[in-house]
């Protein structure tokens, strides 16, 4: 992928075939990103961040900021979170297929599966877990917020994405959700559920945007932070 060095900063370059300039600066690590159409010279692009080197250098700031996240070894007695709250995981052994059992009330995450088993499968385990409660919350999701934001979605999905917590085929009218936003609270799955469906109506993160975030969802900006806070799990 063709970069540029302006100061200190790489530059990721893609062009694509788009109408104007985006730039993207990700976490965890402040990569930084640019889309330009097929023909634009390299000394615009580099006008663009030049104009936007302050921008770009306190987003950075905030991405090396937060605390490291907590590596994760599927060990009994861990903490893992579901719905933004922390259980401690048990693990059991148990013939047949492996399954999870949330205890609500006492604050434990159960694992069964059989004996001898491995950290990888532990991970699988839990993540298969997580995986079909959300999905089990996308129809209630759709129909709640879908007649709020006056949109529609014709697909919803789930992946493990390490850069975003949402995306959007406005094309294909597609919305993919983080797997990692069924571990924290309900309303930071709300917020990412409306901001994809308000891409339905603007492609771009502009003041049209954020001004129907603000009619459809006016306590979006905690979510929002909250996310902030979150380190995404990096893609195996």
């Amino acid at each position: 992928m063709p970069h540029l060095l302006i100061d200190d900063l790489h530059i990721e370059v893609v062009r694509k075939n788009i109408r104007s300039l985006r730039l993207t600066v990700y976490a965890p690590d402040g990569r930084i990103r640019v889309a330009a159409p097929l023909r634009t010279p390299d000394a615009t692009i580099h006008e663009f961040i030049s104009l936007r080197q302050a921008w770009i250098r306190k987003h950075q700031a905030q991405f090396a900021a937060r605390p490291a996240a907590a590596v994760l070894t599927y060990e009994a007695g861990e903490t893992h979170f579901y719905q933004g709250r922390p259980y401690q995981l048990r693990i059991h052994s148990a013939a047949g297929p492996a399954r999870v059992e949330l205890q609500a009330k006492e604050g434990f995450l159960d694992l069964h599966l059989p004996a001898n088993n491995t950290a990888e499968q532990r991970e699988k385990a839990l993540s298969n877990w997580y995986r079909a409660r959300l999905r089990e919350q996308l129809p209630a999701l759709a129909a709640r917020w879908e007649p709020v934001v006056g949109a529609r979605a014709e697909a919803w999905a789930i992946k493990q994405m390490r850069t975003r917590w949402g995306t959007c085929n406005i094309r294909a009218r597609r919305i993919w959700l983080n797997l990692e936003l069924i571990r924290q609270p309900p309303h930071c799955l709300d917020y990412v559920v409306v901001h994809e469906l308000v891409h339905l109506h603007e492609r771009l993160h502009n003041a049209r945007f954020w001004a129907l975030m603000d009619e459809f969802m006016p306590d979006w900006r905690a979510a929002k932070q909250a996310l902030r806070s979150v380190h995404l799990k990096p893609c195996g």
